[in-house]
């Protein structure tokens, strides 16, 4: 768990529990343009995913949360599922610290590359990731993942997987 001050109080991060569940389903409403999901996925993020996925809190709120999983497949890599960072908990460099708080536990001790996926137009994450990258020493690369059409029938725009690695710096 780390802590840091801000101009009046400290986000504590930590690890997610189940009782989290609900309040992350609500930060993620609060969070637009966030997909959300079903409280039972957040509960499951929440407990069955814990060692991967970071809560942040500030004066007892809930401000800020990754969701992650080490893939079954790559045990090299840590997907990020998803980012939230409230209003509450901007300005600060919140996410890249929850981002090295979750690379840098015992759990992902055998991770040396990060994936996630993210839409061509979200800038914020684009520039999230382009940072941690920069203070990994990893390199970046990206290409279309999930097309609109074809894997969202066209409801959703395309996501882009970006692949950062290997690192070279700890967090």
């Amino acid at each position: 768990m780390t802590s840091e001050g801000s101009n009046t109080t400290a986000i504590t991060l930590r690890v997610p529990t189940k009782d989290d569940g609900y309040r992350l389903h609500q930060l993620v409403d609060e969070c637009p343009p966030l997909d959300p999901n079903s409280i039972y996925c957040n509960l499951l993020q929440c407990s069955h995913f814990a060692d991967t996925g970071v809560a942040a809190e500030k004066d007892g709120d809930l401000v800020g949360f990754i969701s992650g999983y080490i893939l079954p497949q790559q045990p090299e890599t840590l997907f990020v599922w998803q980012v939230a960072v409230h209003e509450k908990g901007r300005g600060a460099g919140l996410a890249k610290r929850m981002l090295k708080e979750i690379v840098g536990r015992d759990v992902c001790k055998n991770v040396t590359h990060l994936e996630t996926t993210i839409t061509p137009d979200n800038e914020a994450s684009w520039a999230l990731f382009r940072s941690f990258a920069r203070d990994m020493g990893a390199e970046l690369i990206h290409h279309e993942h999930f097309e609109k059409d074809a894997h969202f029938g066209g409801v959703h725009d395309s996501e882009h997987l970006l692949r950062i690695g290997p690192f070279t710096k700890s967090p």
